[in-house]
């Protein structure tokens, strides 16, 4: 349970987006075919965390990895710590449909006996994880997506276990400054997707409870041969779910302006860029406070004060 002063921050710490988790969950149904052959930044993010947990003691016997998606961290960090358990939690259940498929088939009837993968579609925020019941909570490239990260975070702390590693990457607000340059010049109506500080996640996680929260950032640049390239890549990592946006589709004039917009952007190499900021964070959950109160009458402290003044 958090104290009041720890909830008085979380309240100042609140998500800066306006949608619903159905619509997050029905825009990655529609995307699950895309994503699986557009997932370079995710493998690339992914394993830049696990490098991270090779300067963290740790020795997991149950991994949860939250918004897993095709489950395609499972076997780095089954790799990295053997005697663990992964239960993958994705809000699409089309997406966990699909990588569950992906999985037996990468594993072999003899392997999968031994090596059952357990998915669990389930909101971040709302886990139907026991209490105090994980040692490490994995999620890459989810925690941007959640309307409500600010409930994410506490979440992940009742599920560990004391002493247990929560590590997670998200998207930061310069990720895809050249798609939102264009964005503003071609179509003035557009109210595109926003990205929470990673400033912001520190709060969140020392208003949730957590101990000794570390963020750091980076920004990575994949580059296009072409404009509409650009698009199908953004397209796959996720769409907009804002409440707010424009419910018509661009016209074809203002997609061909956005188009030509893009293509004015190329480097020296003649290619498109776009970058992306990650945020990377982790942090541990304490032991839990003593919160007990102790009592004193008025008469015992004037009685206390008087005899040390003596």
């Amino acid at each position: 349970m958090l104290s009041s002063s720890e909830s008085s921050l979380l309240s100042n710490v609140r998500a800066r987006l306006p949608a619903r988790i159905e619509t997050v969950a029905r825009q990655f149904d529609h995307r699950r075919d895309r994503l699986g052959s557009h997932d370079a930044l995710l493998r690339e993010s992914a394993r830049r965390m696990l490098e991270r947990l090779d300067y963290i003691r740790l020795a997991p016997r149950r991994i949860l990895d939250v918004g897993c998606g095709l489950g395609r961290c499972r076997t780095g960090l089954l790799g990295r710590y053997r005697d663990a358990s992964w239960t993958g939690i994705e809000l699409s259940e089309s997406l966990a449909g699909a990588g569950r498929t992906e999985q037996r088939r990468g594993l072999g009837f003899a392997r999968l006996w031994r090596e059952v993968p357990r998915w669990i579609v389930a909101d971040g925020a709302r886990l139907p994880v026991a209490d105090d019941s994980v040692d490490l909570v994995f999620s890459n490239l989810m925690l941007h997506w959640h309307p409500a990260p600010h409930l994410v975070l506490p979440e992940w702390k009742r599920v560990l276990r004391v002493d247990g590693l929560l590590m997670f990457s998200c998207f930061g607000p310069d990720t895809l400054v050249e798609l939102r340059t264009a964005v503003a010049a071609t179509l003035p109506r557009a109210s595109p997707m926003p990205f929470v500080d990673m400033h912001d996640f520190g709060d969140m996680m020392v208003a949730s409870g957590f101990a000794t929260p570390v963020m750091d950032v980076e920004r990575l640049t994949l580059t296009f041969a072409s404009a509409a390239a650009v698009l199908a890549e953004v397209r796959a990592l996720g769409g907009n779910p804002r409440d707010d946006r424009p419910a018509a589709l661009p016209s074809g004039r203002q997609a061909r302006s956005l188009l030509r917009a893009l293509d004015a952007q190329r480097n020296t190499e003649g290619r498109i860029p776009l970058t992306f900021e990650i945020a990377y964070g982790h942090a541990w959950k304490p032991p839990a406070r003593d919160l007990r109160v102790n009592t004193v009458s008025l008469e015992r402290l004037h009685e206390r004060v008087s005899h040390e003044r003596k």
